[in-house]
């Protein structure tokens, strides 16, 4: 799997915000099949940052409706990663 697959997208909230403000912690969508080392790659890789440690979560997919038809949405991949002190990513710049 290449670098650039395993990230999938940045999760941002304002739980997330506070994190990465704070405690330095920011948390990614990622392949269903990544694992901590890939994802530490991955990061350090496509950020040039230093990754101290990887969180990874595996969230359930909801129930949804949709009219009377009830579905389920598919089961996905969290992972939340510690950078080093004085390390930083934004996503925004100058927005």
């Amino acid at each position: 799997m290449h670098l650039y697959e395993i990230l999938k997208r940045p999760i941002m909230t304002e739980k997330g915000n506070y994190q990465a403000e704070q405690l330095r912690k920011y948390a990614f969508e990622v392949d269903r099949s990544a694992t901590k080392q890939m994802v530490r790659q991955a990061v350090e890789h496509a950020f040039d940052v230093t990754v101290e440690s990887v969180h990874i979560i595996n969230m359930r997919g909801k129930r949804r409706r949709w009219g009377r038809h009830v579905g389920q949405m598919s089961d996905w991949k969290k992972a939340i990663v510690t950078l080093a002190p004085g390390d930083t990513i934004s996503f925004f710049e100058g927005v």
